[in-house]
Protein backbone atom coordinates (compact mmCIF):
# COMPACT_ATOMS: atom_id res chain seq x y z
CA UNK A 1 0.00 0.00 0.00
CA UNK A 2 0.78 3.39 -0.89
CA UNK A 3 -0.16 6.25 1.80
CA UNK A 4 -0.66 9.60 0.29
CA UNK A 5 -0.93 12.96 2.28
CA UNK A 6 -3.99 14.99 1.26
CA UNK A 7 -4.76 18.89 1.27
CA UNK A 8 -6.22 18.46 4.72
CA UNK A 9 -4.58 17.43 8.12
CA UNK A 10 -4.30 13.86 8.95
CA UNK A 11 -6.36 12.72 6.11
CA UNK A 12 -4.87 9.73 3.64
CA UNK A 13 -5.83 8.46 0.58
CA UNK A 14 -4.14 4.92 -0.16
CA UNK A 15 -3.32 3.09 -3.36
CA UNK A 16 -3.45 -0.63 -3.35
CA UNK A 17 0.01 -2.70 -4.36
CA UNK A 18 -1.10 -4.25 -7.26
CA UNK A 19 0.33 -7.93 -8.01
CA UNK A 20 -0.63 -8.80 -11.30
CA UNK A 21 -0.79 -11.43 -13.82
CA UNK A 22 -2.78 -13.75 -16.35
CA UNK A 23 -6.15 -13.37 -14.05
CA UNK A 24 -5.86 -10.11 -12.81
CA UNK A 25 -4.63 -8.55 -9.69
CA UNK A 26 -4.26 -9.00 -5.78
CA UNK A 27 -3.68 -6.46 -3.21
CA UNK A 28 -4.27 -5.84 0.13
CA UNK A 29 -6.26 -3.36 1.50
CA UNK A 30 -6.10 -2.88 5.13
CA UNK A 31 -2.88 -4.48 7.24
CA UNK A 32 -2.69 -3.15 11.03
CA UNK A 33 1.18 -3.08 10.83
CA UNK A 34 0.90 -1.07 8.02
CA UNK A 35 -1.68 1.51 9.03
CA UNK A 36 0.10 1.69 12.52
CA UNK A 37 3.66 2.85 10.87
CA UNK A 38 1.69 4.97 9.54
CA UNK A 39 0.21 5.84 12.66
CA UNK A 40 -3.15 5.45 11.41
CA UNK A 41 -6.16 3.58 13.57
CA UNK A 42 -5.71 0.15 13.14
CA UNK A 43 -8.93 -1.01 15.17
CA UNK A 44 -12.26 -1.24 12.68
CA UNK A 45 -15.14 -3.31 14.67
CA UNK A 46 -17.86 -2.15 11.83
CA UNK A 47 -18.56 -2.44 8.63
CA UNK A 48 -20.83 -0.85 6.27
CA UNK A 49 -22.03 -0.70 2.71
CA UNK A 50 -23.65 1.12 0.66
CA UNK A 51 -25.83 0.62 -2.42
CA UNK A 52 -26.89 3.41 -4.43
CA UNK A 53 -28.79 3.07 -7.63
CA UNK A 54 -28.53 6.44 -9.42
CA UNK A 55 -25.81 8.73 -10.71
CA UNK A 56 -26.11 11.75 -8.82
CA UNK A 57 -27.57 10.38 -5.46
CA UNK A 58 -25.63 12.23 -2.78
CA UNK A 59 -24.95 10.59 0.73
CA UNK A 60 -23.86 13.08 3.31
CA UNK A 61 -22.42 15.44 4.89
CA UNK A 62 -21.95 13.23 8.26
CA UNK A 63 -19.93 13.02 11.54
CA UNK A 64 -20.44 11.51 15.39
CA UNK A 65 -19.73 13.45 17.78
CA UNK A 66 -17.82 12.99 20.43
CA UNK A 67 -16.41 10.60 22.05
CA UNK A 68 -18.16 8.47 19.36
CA UNK A 69 -15.96 9.96 16.64
CA UNK A 70 -15.26 7.40 13.79
CA UNK A 71 -12.47 7.19 11.49
CA UNK A 72 -13.99 5.93 8.33
CA UNK A 73 -12.08 3.70 5.28
CA UNK A 74 -13.92 4.49 2.18
CA UNK A 75 -13.57 2.12 -0.51
CA UNK A 76 -15.35 1.86 -4.02
CA UNK A 77 -16.59 -2.05 -5.62
CA UNK A 78 -18.62 -0.94 -8.02
CA UNK A 79 -19.02 2.43 -9.86
CA UNK A 80 -17.79 5.51 -9.15
CA UNK A 81 -17.90 8.42 -6.60
CA UNK A 82 -16.96 11.90 -5.69
CA UNK A 83 -16.07 11.39 -2.14
CA UNK A 84 -15.71 15.00 -0.01
CA UNK A 85 -14.32 15.40 3.61
CA UNK A 86 -14.73 18.64 5.55
CA UNK A 87 -12.14 19.10 8.24
CA UNK A 88 -14.39 20.28 11.93
CA UNK A 89 -11.44 20.46 14.50
CA UNK A 90 -11.01 24.06 15.15
CA UNK A 91 -7.24 23.19 16.23
CA UNK A 92 -6.64 21.96 12.77
CA UNK A 93 -4.50 23.91 10.74
CA UNK A 94 -6.80 23.18 7.88
CA UNK A 95 -10.22 23.47 10.14
CA UNK A 96 -13.22 24.14 7.95
CA UNK A 97 -11.43 23.14 4.55
CA UNK A 98 -12.61 20.69 1.82
CA UNK A 99 -11.44 18.28 -0.30
CA UNK A 100 -13.26 15.66 -3.01
CA UNK A 101 -11.87 12.80 -4.49
CA UNK A 102 -12.77 10.17 -7.26
CA UNK A 103 -12.77 6.63 -5.76
CA UNK A 104 -14.07 3.99 -8.18
CA UNK A 105 -14.22 0.32 -8.73
CA UNK A 106 -11.10 0.61 -11.40
CA UNK A 107 -8.60 2.92 -9.04
CA UNK A 108 -9.46 0.95 -6.35
CA UNK A 109 -8.34 3.76 -4.09
CA UNK A 110 -9.19 3.98 -0.26
CA UNK A 111 -10.18 7.19 1.66
CA UNK A 112 -8.86 7.27 4.99
CA UNK A 113 -11.04 9.78 6.93
CA UNK A 114 -9.66 11.17 10.21
CA UNK A 115 -12.50 11.78 13.45
CA UNK A 116 -13.66 14.78 13.42
CA UNK A 117 -14.31 15.23 10.04
CA UNK A 118 -17.54 15.37 8.29
CA UNK A 119 -17.76 13.36 5.31
CA UNK A 120 -20.24 12.69 2.22
CA UNK A 121 -20.26 11.18 -1.36
CA UNK A 122 -21.40 11.96 -4.81
CA UNK A 123 -21.78 8.52 -7.33
CA UNK A 124 -20.67 9.17 -10.68
CA UNK A 125 -23.06 6.38 -12.33
CA UNK A 126 -25.38 4.19 -11.87
CA UNK A 127 -25.55 1.30 -9.35
CA UNK A 128 -22.51 1.92 -7.31
CA UNK A 129 -21.35 -0.05 -4.23
CA UNK A 130 -19.31 1.70 -1.59
CA UNK A 131 -18.00 0.16 1.33
CA UNK A 132 -16.50 1.45 4.25
CA UNK A 133 -14.82 0.34 8.24
CA UNK A 134 -15.20 2.85 10.62
CA UNK A 135 -13.57 2.90 13.91
CA UNK A 136 -16.28 3.09 16.90
CA UNK A 137 -19.65 1.53 15.80
CA UNK A 138 -22.76 3.35 15.02
CA UNK A 139 -24.28 5.64 18.36
CA UNK A 140 -28.01 6.49 17.29
CA UNK A 141 -28.29 10.28 18.65
CA UNK A 142 -25.10 11.59 18.47
CA UNK A 143 -24.74 11.65 14.78
CA UNK A 144 -24.71 15.30 13.28
CA UNK A 145 -24.54 16.67 9.95
CA UNK A 146 -24.20 19.61 7.34
CA UNK A 147 -25.88 20.66 4.33
CA UNK A 148 -24.18 19.74 1.28
CA UNK A 149 -24.99 22.85 -0.57
CA UNK A 150 -23.89 25.27 2.41
CA UNK A 151 -22.35 27.88 1.51
CA UNK A 152 -20.40 28.32 4.33
CA UNK A 153 -18.23 25.37 2.47
CA UNK A 154 -19.19 26.08 -1.24
CA UNK A 155 -18.32 21.79 -2.28
CA UNK A 156 -18.25 21.85 -6.00
CA UNK A 157 -20.55 18.96 -6.72
CA UNK A 158 -20.04 17.32 -10.47
CA UNK A 159 -23.48 16.59 -10.61
CA UNK A 160 -26.89 17.69 -10.16
CA UNK A 161 -28.46 16.01 -7.01
CA UNK A 162 -30.58 13.00 -8.62
CA UNK A 163 -31.33 11.78 -5.57
CA UNK A 164 -31.34 12.98 -1.52
CA UNK A 165 -32.64 11.70 1.64
CA UNK A 166 -35.11 13.99 3.56
CA UNK A 167 -32.56 13.99 6.47
CA UNK A 168 -29.70 15.09 4.54
CA UNK A 169 -31.81 17.74 2.35
CA UNK A 170 -32.84 19.47 6.04
CA UNK A 171 -29.64 20.03 8.09
CA UNK A 172 -29.40 23.49 8.83
CA UNK A 173 -26.72 25.78 8.03
CA UNK A 174 -23.42 26.32 9.98
CA UNK A 175 -22.43 28.54 11.81
CA UNK A 176 -18.36 28.44 11.23
CA UNK A 177 -18.21 31.83 13.63
CA UNK A 178 -20.06 29.53 16.35
CA UNK A 179 -18.04 26.72 15.92
CA UNK A 180 -19.74 23.01 14.97
CA UNK A 181 -20.07 20.82 17.73
CA UNK A 182 -17.90 17.63 17.20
Amino acid sequence: MEFLKTSLQDAVLIDLTKFEDARGFFARTFCAEEFGKQGLVTSFPQSNYSYNVARGTLRGMHYQKAPHGEVKLVRVVQGAILDVIIDLRPDSSTYLKWEGFELTAENARTLYVPVGFAHGFQTLEDDTHVTYQVSHPYTPGVEGGLRYDDPAFGIKWPLPVSTISDKDAAWPDADPAAGIPI
